[in-house]
């Protein structure tokens, strides 16, 4: 049974794009590794942006800076 999980920021993801998400990762597993979907696990996490860095900076900060710079 093939399992895969994102992770992705909390910043307003909502169900329809999920729903992409579910639908897109598991035809790539059916495509490429000929997995059958019926058996295909997806788990979403959405992570708060706190919870999350880049380059050494939280999201949350780097969302922010960017905010201020426009």
């Amino acid at each position: 049974m093939p399992y895969i999980n994102i992770r992705v920021t909390d910043e307003g993801v909502t169900a329809a794009q999920k729903q992409q998400l579910i639908a897109g990762a598991t035809d790539l597993l059916q495509r490429v590794l000929h997995k059958d979907p019926a058996t295909t696990v997806v788990i979403i996490d959405e992570v708060a942006t706190d919870n999350w860095g880049v380059d050494r900076e939280q999201i949350t900060a780097r969302r922010q800076r960017e905010q201020a710079a426009k």
